[in-house]
């Protein structure tokens, strides 16, 4: 089987069109107007088992860290009251397994690799071009979180995120967000809408998506969590992270934090 057939076998192409103008306007449109996209389906249910088949297993070799933080993802501000939006505290606990842990035969890197699927996230997210990460460790991650884990309210630092859900928990694992929750550009940080967020007090919408759908978000102004996983059968998330410039990598001190090692 060529590389070809391989990328047919993994992406339903049918269904969603990748290379073709109008389909690429239709989901530039909506991505444009939601803040996010899901695409249904785009990866069969046979290659979600394969996918699942290869990568549970690997739960003994995934890197397990809790952590309490803020929604910007950044130190506490001294200067702030400790009740104040910058500074309050949320937990988030992970399990991971980094990219030099994914086979080189993977499904997984047929994916990431695919020129067409670069070529519709490029048309989509209205950039030049795409580019993984050029250090060992973050390109490709799967991410297990069993009964409790969570992950707390934050905005993103990066531009876009693009996701793929290999299996859902029993319950729990619910994608929420606030859009627009602030303006980083303008550097307004929203603080009000933190607040209000966190006591539970304001509108948040819901996400839905099912195994093999892949899943375009934009969470740099979007504040969003996932709530803890309820049950016996762990939510299984890949992550794929791409760069819209070249030669793009995390710090050592950046990979010490997130993979528990530098590669």
């Amino acid at each position: 089987m060529g590389r070809g057939d391989l990328v047919t076998a993994a992406l339903d192409t049918d269904r969603h069109p990748l290379t073709d103008s109008a389909y690429q306007a239709s989901c530039r449109e909506r991505f444009d107007n939601d803040g996010a996209l899901v695409l249904d389906g785009l990866v069969p249910a046979s290659v979600i088992d394969e996918i699942i088949a290869e990568a549970a297993p690997r739960i003994d070799e995934a890197f397990f860290a809790d952590s309490t933080h803020n929604v910007y993802l950044t130190d506490p501000d001294p200067t702030l009251a400790n009740d104040h939006a910058f500074n309050r505290q949320v937990v988030s606990s992970k399990g991971l397994i980094a990219d030099d842990q994914v086979p080189s035969d993977s499904p997984l890197r047929t994916i990431y690799a695919d020129p067409d699927l670069r070529g519709f996230l490029c048309a989509v997210l209205s950039i030049e071009s795409i580019h993984a990460y050029d250090d060992p460790l973050s390109s490709i991650n799967v991410h297990f979180a069993p009964h409790g884990a969570e992950l707390g309210w934050h905005f993103d630092n990066s531009l876009f995120a693009v996701t793929l859900l290999l299996q859902a928990p029993q319950a729990g694992g619910v994608f929420e967000y606030v859009l627009a929750a602030r303006a980083s550009g303008r550097m307004e940080q929203g603080y009000e809408t933190v607040d209000a967020v966190l006591d539970g007090i304001h509108h948040v919408e819901t996400l839905t998506f099912a195994p093999g759908d892949l899943v375009l978000f934009r969470g740099r102004d979007a504040l969003h969590r996932v709530t803890p996983t309820i049950g016996e059968v762990t939510r299984l998330l890949v992550v794929f992270a791409f760069n819209d410039k070249p030669g793009v990598q995390l710090s050592d001190s950046a990979l010490a934090t997130f993979y528990g090692r530098h590669g």
